[in-house]
């Protein structure tokens, strides 16, 4: 438990340095080139499903594994060695303050009217076209993406942290790389894809419920809108395509009092997504600064909140 605190503080305190080495890039190595192998050996669309699932084990088993592995070899060199490692592995796994990093870096030039290098800056953080969003789209974008990954980025790795330890966290972790990469519905992926978007689904269900109860309370913590919170995640979330991203988002939208979802282009198609707390106002530049407040407010309630339970089960069993 010590362990998963001191991750949650090192990814505070320093976050991902770009110098350092990072498991998600090895990771991702991986899926690429496994990707490669697959589509040269299957064609056919159930063969790609069978290859898809291949894939999705292959690549997470292996995360776990190799994060196993390495923890027990350096216990046998020094139990600290393992503390160490173990603290690292699960730092890397948490993205608080890289998100709230990539937010801080649109909310600056948007603040001084520089509205073409916050569209190009919001653009590395979302998937959508941002050459011809005004500021209050550039603002809904971040809000958004905040949102939705106080699940990726720290829920999920911390619920399973808390679990299984960094093997576990880096499975997870695996899990949602794979969903970044190949767990699209389009033509290329629809096949190859489908087992690790579902993997994703389900892995992020229980954090993500649990993301939209912390996202409640840092509301009501915060002098916020801890009701239409709880009220935009009872009414507006299931609108939402994605089983669990619909909770964070709306109970963002609900807290700050805007709406979000709306028209979105992608690849210069337009698509619709349903408003998640339709009541409240557009979002304003200040609404990033806030989203940003309430990602650090959460991850900490996450914290304590699972520290908590885990004790009280523990105790439960002496």
């Amino acid at each position: 438990m010590l362990g998963v605190v001191a991750a949650y503080l090192v990814d505070l305190l320093v976050g991902d340095p770009h110098w350092f080495p990072h498991p998600v890039v090895i990771i991702g190595k991986i899926i690429a080139g496994l990707e490669k192998i697959f589509r040269r050996v299957a064609k056919s669309p159930l063969s790609l499903r069978v290859a898809g699932v291949v894939l999705a084990a292959v690549v997470v088993g292996s995360s776990y594994l190799a994060t196993y592995l390495l923890v027990s070899l350096a216990a046998l060199v020094h139990p600290w060695l393992a503390l160490g490692l173990e603290v690292w592995l699960i730092s890397t796994t948490f993205a608080v303050r890289g998100l709230a990093g990539a937010a801080r870096d649109v909310l600056r030039p948007l603040s001084r009217g520089e509205l073409d290098l916050a569209r190009r800056r919001v653009g590395f953080i979302v998937g959508r076209d941002t050459d011809r969003m005004d500021a209050r789209e550039v603002a809904r974008a971040t809000v958004e993406t905040v949102a939705e990954n106080i699940v990726d980025g720290f829920v999920s790795p911390l619920f399973y942290a808390l679990i299984g330890g960094a093997p576990l966290a880096m499975a997870y972790r695996a899990v949602n790389t794979l969903d970044s990469m190949v767990g699209y519905r389009n033509d290329l992926y629809r096949d190859l894809g489908w087992a690790s978007a579902r993997l994703d689904d389900v892995a992020n269900f229980l954090p993500a419920r649990w993301a939209g109860l912390l996202l409640v309370a840092a509301a009501w913590l915060s002098g916020r809108r801890a009701g239409e919170a709880w009220q935009a995640i009872r009414k507006d979330a299931r609108r939402h395509p994605s089983p669990n991203s619909g909770i964070p988002e709306a109970a963002m939208a609900g807290a700050l009092g805007i709406c979000l979802g709306g028209l979105n282009y992608y690849g210069g198609e337009v698509s619709f997504r349903a408003y998640l707390n339709e009541s409240g106002h557009p979002p304003q530049i200040d609404h990033i600064r806030q989203a940003v407040d309430m990602l650090y407010l959460t991850a900490a309630l996450a914290v304590f909140s699972g520290l908590a339970v885990k004790l009280l089960f523990f105790y439960s069993l002496l």
